[in-house]
């Protein structure tokens, strides 16, 4: 392995945080190459480029350009970033930074970023697949941000960022949109001043489109998409220190499901893997009980900020939200009833925050508290031949958490922050395994138990797990253009029970431990020629203890047992780096470069009493991840109207990926290239924009997710999920 002196050289070379630029954010025609770029990555408005933590950021209007769908676009054009569509769903979020993350969103089981909705932290990753509408802007915190953002942002924290409404004028916007696979896409959202004090704002969005396969047992599509979204607000502001925002949100997910893709034959039904990648021969909405997905998540903020005095503003963040899937899983992908699961997930949580913020001459200052209080219930069958085996997880979790974070300009041209969180994670879990008859159990209004079960059918536990997570970060700015930073943070994840786990096991029942991250980083972010050239690098290490690992296992019995076996692996080590820059090369050309490298791997991870961690890789981490994208723009009047067309171009890398710790040659990906491109153009007075965007132009097929149930018991049951195929869009934009 490189030394961490070695990496820590390699700062020069520059890595880490701004693209405008790439695949998922096209730089905009006619923008200023030093526009100021604002971010909230400390709880407060600061310029991108003075922000020492690794950061990215992607405006509404960039991502618009380029023709971005949903919060998953984004990870092509930011550096060791994994979002995407977890396996099986639309709607359900898996988010990698860093080599921290979570694919598996089972109650019991927490993310490793931190997905937030306007400063309201989303506890569960369902619905956590934001579709792009009503939106300000997109930011990305690599590294941990437990000081600030608190619990579970140990790998980051994405934010995503919703428009607030103009106190001045009334707005209308309107964008369709048409496409491969019968793509239709109609967003509305609007504004108006109803008084000087009051003013209320609105949108709603259809997002449509055919299945890239087909379910070749029931004829219904497959990776198919039907998502209602709406959004409302209302602000109130008296006096010009003092604002009252209200907002609420609801989306409706009516896909059909998406069914996994076989990639060893039926020894039951004898069925050989299918031609069509995105095809499925699944049959288990055919028998019930729940025959399609189904997802309404639904949620409400009041914010309140007053600043009594110059330099001063307290805030409060008070929210609800509650959401409820269903999904019908088939594990063989076969219509015969083999390995099959109805899934029920429901979530809720109330939040609040208060905060206390200081910007003054020398000195800023964020300091709070937070409370959470929540609810993660799921209920699953998994069928086997002649058999079904029920799972009931339900955690509840109470959360408090005291901070602040301190920065202080102790000397010309230099700073120093410091801060720290105190959390304590409270976690009450009750788990239900028993077994019934063929067909589904009685929660899925089947037959009652026939007499075979567990030694422990039903399991109660808490455990309280509290922690302190500092930062420290000392800046330099030697030129007013540039801003070196060194920072140490740590990040925490509380521990908990496994939902699927044999609690007839002493270790089972005592839960597994919670992980730590002690993360080190470098930075350098500078502009160069009047700000035509922006490039931020950072190099990094974390040390990464006591690693949560989910994971499920088949004991062939009798009976046949569905098994998680959540460990604790140990330790990992992650040292890497990163980079981000965009040019100006002239009036009309501009182009983007971000790339990301990552040595992750493990230093413990012990299975059975034996360190096999020579023989497991972190999942989901590329060890490359790279973009580069060239814009050519010229003026273009159509009719009376002066504008501006663009021509964009991208390329996107990804290395090697591992589905999972342990090596599956059929499940893991080999690096692979997406090829983009887009043309748009754009009135001079932003009214109009009219684009075409080609996305996987050479039809790419790779794998972003899988299950792994070789075997008989389990019908060699390896199933692949897959990226989106060659797809391409037209869309027209017009503001009122």
């Amino acid at each position: 392995m490189t030394t961490r002196a070695a990496w820590l050289a390699i700062l020069c070379a520059g890595v880490s945080t701004i693209t405008v630029g790439g695949t998922a954010v096209a730089q905009e025609p006619g923008a200023s190459a030093d526009e100021e770029i604002v971010v909230t990555a400390r709880r407060r408005e600061e310029n991108i480029q003075d922000v020492p933590i690794a950061v990215s950021a992607f405006s509404a209007d960039a991502l618009d350009a380029a023709g971005a769908q949903d919060l998953t676009a984004i990870s092509q054009a930011t550096p060791n970033v994994t979002l995407e569509n977890s396996r099986a769903t639309n709607s359900t979020l898996t988010a990698f930074i860093r080599g921290v993350g979570q694919q598996d969103p089972v109650a019991g089981f927490e993310q490793g970023v931190g997905i937030y909705l306007d400063d309201v932290y989303l506890n569960r990753p369902q619905g956590a697949v934001l579709d792009v509408y009503d939106l300000e802007r997109i930011e990305v915190l690599r590294g941990p941000q437990g000081t600030l953002y608190g619990r579970n942002t140990i790998g980051g924290a994405v934010k995503y960022v919703t428009r607030r409404i103009d106190p001045d004028d009334a707005t209308l916007r309107t964008r369709f949109a048409f496409g491969s696979y019968n793509q239709m896409d109609a967003i509305l959202s609007g504004s108006i001043p109803l008084s000087d004090t009051f003013r209320v704002g609105a949108a709603v969005a259809g997002i449509t489109r055919d299945g890239f396969g087909e379910n070749l047992t029931t004829g219904d599509e497959n990776y198919d998409k039907d998502v209602f979204a709406a959004r409302v607000s209302a602000e109130w502001e008296p006096i010009s220190n003092f604002l009252v925002r209200i907002s609420a949100d609801h989306t409706e997910d009516d896909s059909s499901p998406r069914q996994g893709h076989r990639l060893l034959p039926s020894g039951i039904s004898g069925s050989s893997p299918l031609s069509g990648d995105y095809d499925t021969e699944a049959g288990i909405t055919l028998l019930g009980p729940i025959t399609s997905n189904r997802l309404e998540a639904t949620g409400g903020q009041v914010l309140i900020d007053w600043s009594p005095a110059p330099n001063w503003t307290l805030r409060s963040i008070t929210a609800y939200r509650e959401d409820e899937s269903e999904s019908p899983i088939d594990f063989d992908s076969t219509a015969a009833r083999s390995f099959d699961a109805p899934v029920v997930y429901t979530n809720e949580q109330f939040s609040q925050e208060l905060q206390v913020i200081y910007e003054g001459e020398r000195w800023a200052l964020v300091g709070g508290a937070y409370f959470l209080d929540a609810n993660a219930y799921n209920a699953f069958d998994v069928y086997f031949p002649g058999l079904t085996q029920l799972t009931i997880g339900d955690v509840d979790t109470k959360t408090w958490a005291v901070f602040g974070e301190a920065t202080f300009d102790f000397a010309e041209n230099w700073s120093l922050t410091f801060g720290g969180r105190y959390t304590e994670d409270e976690r009450t879990s009750r788990v239900v395994r028993q077994f019934f008859g063929p067909g589904p159990s009685p929660a899925f209004g089947g037959p009652g138990v026939i007499g075979t079960t567990e030694p422990v059918p039903t399991f109660r536990g808490t455990r309280t797990d509290d922690a302190f997570t500092p930062r420290v970060i000392l800046a330099w700015e030697p030129a007013p253009n540039l801003n070196l930073y060194a920072s140490y943070s740590q990040g925490f994840k509380g521990g908990g029970f496994d939902p699927r786990g044999n609690f007839a096991n002493a270790d089972v029942r005592e839960g597994f431990l919670p992980e730590f991250v002690d993360s080190y980083e470098l930075g350098a972010k500078f502009s160069l020629f009047d700000g035509r050239v922006r490039i931020n690098s950072d190099v990094f290490f974390a040390e990464y203890t006591d690693v949560q690992i989910p994971g499920s296992v088949i004991i062939p019995g009798p009976p046949v047992t569905f098994v998680g076996t959540v460990t604790n692996a140990g330790a990992a080590e992650m040292t890497g780096l990163e980079f981000e820059g965009t040019a100006q090369f002239t009036d009309h050309l501009s182009g983007a470069l971000s790339f990301g490298y990552i040595d992750a791997e493990y230093t413990e991870f012990i299975v059975g009493g034996v360190d096999v961690s020579n023989q497991r890789d972190v999942q989901n981490t590329p060890d490359w991840t790279g973009n580069a994208s060239l814009t050519y723009s010229v003026p273009l009047t159509i009719g009376p109207t002066p504008g501006t067309i663009s021509f964009t171009g991208s390329a996107a890398y990804r290395g090697d990926t591992q589905q999972f710790e342990a090596a599956i040659p059929l499940l893991d990906q080999p690096a692979f290239w997406l090829y983009d491109a887009a043309v748009y153009w754009t009135s001079d007075n932003d009214r109009w924009r009219i684009g075409l965007y080609g996305r996987n132009l050479s039809d790419e097929r790779y794998i972003t997710s899988g299950y792994n149930f070789p075997g008989a018991a389990t019908d060699n049951s390896v199933l692949a999920f897959y990226g989106n195929p060659q797809t391409f869009t037209a869309s027209v934009e017009v503001r009122f």
